[in-house]
């Protein structure tokens, strides 16, 4: 008899499998299922050695897996990030920035990147420049909202060089007073190059700091019951420099989350030697069950990119896209590597599919994972042509941060399948469940499991009809088993089946049980990957795993900012995780630059960042 490391009882436990939907208890050995059923087929495993949980009567899940994030760059900059995601008045959101305007140190801005709509306030607004100069009147301040606009104060005009003789780049706009003067608003038009490089302008974290911010993401996702994503790459993000720190994590063994990647293309039109290289160099599958590559995308070529600014009218991609797509992809299919390509719009898809059915004749797909993302207007049609080659629509949340902006240009009538999901699935598309976070929506699963089960967005608008919900256990298998497909895993993951990896998490409130509005308050209480906790709180926090404080000390992570559930309120009556005695300065890390210690120094490397006690 097989002796198990850990021992999960008394559980209600989801399992996806249709052979045995439901158990009470698991047993886990060397990171796998060893057994799935009642309280005795669990128990019987049981030993000396043996760790023994009592969920005390939770629900159990699979562990969830998104399908569409970017995690690799988020995680390099979460630690420099004030988090808006999830706050219900821009009054809160507004108090917990001038709080971080405070205990920000010169030359750093203070950031809030994405991951919000000025829907869900209360309000219904976002803050005015003048309001962000009232609370930031020294202290650069940058807002990004979605992917249609950026905010930036006085200060962050200063600092990243905005002046009247600054010209619009393409498809972008730096909206200026009647003087010519740089107001601080910038906005895509639609191309969101100028809000990328606006951000990139700002002060990075030396690699000791960005790998504690990366860490410090992925245990974010882990209290939200994540233990596996796909990452889509994203731009400014380059192989494999910036890839170093979460390479370095697994060979160090503290990477806690899966992670398959794809590589995204960096430059116009160096698209076909880009992949090229990177096929010529690795096969896909390359890495191991951590950490391993799963193909191109979502960017393939620039040519084929559509932009998913709703207040925007819908671009048309050059005449240029099906010859320049047509490169790359076929090298692709030549070579056996799964692809992702980004598409908002029907047109584009349709002209995408020209191009891939074109190719099929001559180099079959069949057997090769291909993918749309997005696809929010996609119609029956080209449903039917995704479904006849094989392939896959990842979809993600989107309309729920920006369905108002959608409902009032293309109206409410369009909006009920966009995207289509139950359409896909009844035609027998592959369809998995994202987010797109961390910038055009927010990291949170249970957002998006609510968005898919009552169509609502964030806001409060009601978008879908019942021909477009999903039931609660058809959405959970979308972020869960469906999503393997994407990354070729079928059958080692996504359900609570022996022999498949132990990646599960314990919920704080009943998924199946409770009113829709509460599948948003939902977070995980345990979390386990690889038969190993990540993650563990409540009743189960003596179980979880040590974490050092985020860098630098001054991080928004340290004051609680993360996504706001409610009772959870990210940022009240936090105080600094770390404010307790240096050793090597005899000051507290919170108190920031009133304490007199040589790197300090305004000019220094460390004033720049804040104490460099974390760095040793």
């Amino acid at each position: 008899m097989q002796k198990a490391d850990l021992v999960v009882r008394n559980a209600r436990i989801t399992t996806l499998d249709p052979r045995r939907p439901f158990a009470d208890a698991l047993a886990v050995r060397d990171g796998l299922l060893l057994a799935v059923g009642d309280e005795a087929d669990a128990m019987r495993h049981a030993g000396q050695g043996t760790q023994l949980v009592d969920a005390r009567g939770r629900r159990l899940i699979p562990g969830l897996i998104d399908s569409h994030i970017h995690v690799i760059r988020g995680g390099l900059n979460y630690n420099l990030e004030l988090r808006w995601d999830g706050l219900a008045s821009l009054s809160d959101a507004m108090r917990l920035l001038r709080e971080q305007v405070a205990r920000t140190p010169a030359p750093q801005w203070v950031r809030v990147v994405g991951g919000f709509t000025e829907h869900q306030f209360a309000e219904k607004r976002l803050p005015t420049i003048d309001e962000l100069n009232a609370v930031a009147p020294d202290t650069p301040v940058f807002l990004l909202h979605l992917y249609d606009r950026a905010l930036l104060n006085g200060a962050a005009l200063r600092a990243a060089g905005y002046t009247r003789d600054t010209p619009n780049p393409p498809g972008g706009e730096i909206v200026r007073d009647a003087s010519g003067t740089p107001t601080g608003l910038l906005l895509a038009r639609p191309n969101a190059t100028l809000l990328y490089s606006a951000l990139a302008k700002g002060p990075k974290l030396p690699y000791e700091y960005q790998r504690n911010s990366t860490r410090q993401f992925l245990r974010e996702l882990h209290r939200l019951g994540l233990t596996s994503v796909i990452d889509a790459g994203g731009g400014f993000q380059n192989y494999p420099d910036d890839y170093r720190v979460i390479e370095d994590l697994r060979k160090d063994g503290q990477l806690t989350l899966r992670i398959a990647y794809n590589l995204f293309t960096q430059k116009p039109k160096e698209e076909l030697a880009d992949f090229l290289r990177w096929t010529g160099n690795a096969r896909s599958g390359d890495g191991d069950d951590w950490y391993r590559l799963n193909g191109a995308g979502e960017m393939l070529v620039y040519s084929a990119a559509d932009f998913e600014d709703f207040r925007e009218p819908r671009p048309d991609a050059p005449s240029t896209m099906e010859a320049e797509l047509e490169a790359v992809v076929r090298v692709l299919a030549a070579r056996r590597w799964p692809w992702r390509l980004h598409a908002t719009y029907d047109e584009t898809i349709g002209r995408a599919l020209d191009v891939f059915e074109k190719i099929d004749r001559e180099i079959p797909l069949a057997g090769l994972p291909w993918f749309f993302d997005h696809a929010e207007t996609v119609s029956d049609r080209n449903l039917e042509r995704i479904a006849r080659l094989g392939g896959g629509v990842a979809i993600q949340h989107r309309m729920a941060y920006q369905g108002e902006y959608f409902v009032e240009r293309y109206g409410a009538a369009m909006a009920r399948r966009t995207p289509p999901v139950k359409r896909m699935l009844e035609l027998g598309v592959h369809v998995g469940a994202g987010t797109d976070a961390t910038r055009v929506a927010s990291y949170d699963p249970w957002t998006c499991l609510y968005w898919l089960t009552t169509g609502n967005t964030v806001g409060g608008t009601a978008l879908y009809t019942e021909e477009n919900r999903l039931d609660r256990t058809t959405a959970l298998r979308l972020y869960t088993q469906a999503n393997t497909w994407f990354s070729s895993e079928q059958g080692r993951k996504g359900q609570i089946v022996e022999g498949q990896f132990a990646d599960f998490a314990i919920l704080s409130d009943d998924y199946f049980a409770v009113p829709d509005a509460q599948i948003r308050r939902i977070v995980s209480v345990l979390t386990v990957v690889g038969g190993k906790v990540v993650y563990a709180e409540r009743e189960f926090r003596d179980l979880d795993p040590p974490m050092p404080a985020a860098m630098p000390d001054w991080s928004p992570v340290n004051y609680g900012s993360r996504f706001a559930k409610d009772g959870d309120f990210a940022g009240a009556n936090l105080s600094c995780s770390c404010a307790r005695a240096c050793a090597v300065h005899g000051h507290n890390h919170g108190a920031r630059s009133r304490v007199p210690v040589a790197d300090r120094e305004a000019n220094g490397f460390w004033g720049a960042l804040g104490c460099s006690c974390w760095a040793f």
